[in-house]
């Protein structure tokens, strides 16, 4: 079952007695467990069957008392084990998952790990419950991820905005979910979300990020990429200098993937190769014309430097500002 499906299933009333919930991606684990906690119990039958207990603070024998145990003046007792990857011999459950007890919902949460799913105890889950890997997304699937989820809310929100709130936050689902809802309470459904909006309700600057530093890159728009960094050096919290230096990466590796494109000129083919919005195709265009390959060479060896530099590898004594304008000198001539 994917999480579209278990997430339906849920609402549905439909409970499986075992959800092993693993994976790279703690989003989607976290809300398959809390959608368990809220709908399966009244609140009146959470206080004596609803159990959340703790993997560093358990064992499998006392997982197994707690699932063996009947709900009381309810149909289902809840036990929700988070962080059970920090419980030693995981797959001791197998006795009790191949015999589960129909009345209790066990919910393990198995997070940034997986299991083998060649192995029988993998196989005894998918048999009698239900077993999920939660799957890390690639940054390119960021913009569209956004945009199902603004859209999943009753909201829209423009290219250039999604853009901005996966570059400037990456691929943290949970982060990107938190910041949309502080984003969304004081807009109305019928608005578009802006660039300003973000800068407004979010704090990150519609002028100064890293989505305009890529573009200022592009144009070869020396000024205005220095004004960025320096604003960077002076906001070094919301603007760490390793979460630049990776994005930038991904920007010239694009700028190096339209070389190679045969058809440059049919805008929707390319944004599907350089995995990017149509309305973007353009700046990778003109990034092309400003950076031959030998360029774009050197500049994915400048990159490496600076981020060794960045993480004191190499004891240069040069702080964030020195790195930058050593680094879009050397970018930008």
């Amino acid at each position: 079952m994917d999480f579209k499906q278990i997430k339906e299933s849920i609402e549905k009333k439909v409970f499986y007695p075992v959800y092993f919930l693993m994976g790279e991606e703690p989003y989607y684990i976290d809300v398959i467990a809390d959608l368990l906690a809220e709908q399966v119990l009244t609140e009146d039958e959470k206080e004596f069957n609803q159990i959340i207990i703790y993997g560093r603070e358990t064992d499998i024998a006392t997982v197994i008392s707690h699932a063996k145990r009947f709900p009381m003046m309810a149909n289902y007792q809840v036990v929700i084990v988070r962080e059970a990857q920090n419980i030693d011999d995981i797959e001791a459950l197998k006795a009790y998952i191949e015999n589960p007890l129909t009345s209790t919902i066990l919910v393990i949460c198995y997070k940034y790990k997986t299991i083998d799913k060649r192995k029988l105890f993998a196989k005894a889950i998918d048999k009698k419950g239900v077993l999920f890997e939660s799957k890390k997304l690639y940054d390119n699937q960021i913009p569209d991820w956004i945009n199902a989820y603004i859209r999943g809310l009753g909201y829209k929100m423009n290219q250039y905005a999604v853009q901005l709130l996966s570059d400037y936050i990456g691929s943290d689902l949970t982060r990107i979910t938190n910041e949309i809802q502080k984003l969304i309470i004081n807009i109305p459904q019928n608005k578009e979300i802006t660039v300003d909006d973000i800068e407004m309700n979010i704090g990150i600057s519609k002028d100064f990020n890293v989505f305009e530093l890529q573009k200022a890159l592009g144009k070869k728009q020396v000024l205005k990429a220095y004004k960025i960094a320096q604003y960077f050096v002076r906001n070094p919290k919301e603007n760490p200098i390793q979460q630049i230096l990776i994005i930038l990466f991904g920007f010239f590796s694009k700028v190096l993937l339209f070389h190679t494109l045969k058809n440059k000129t049919d805008r929707n083919e390319v944004a599907a190769v350089l995995s990017v919005n149509p309305a973007f195709v353009e700046d990778y265009k003109t990034a092309a014309r400003n950076y031959s390959i030998s360029k774009l060479a050197e500049i994915f060896s400048c990159l490496r430097e600076a981020d060794t530099k960045s993480k004191g590898i190499e004891l240069t004594g040069k702080n964030d500002d020195a790195i930058y304008k050593e680094l879009l000198f050397k970018i930008l001539h």
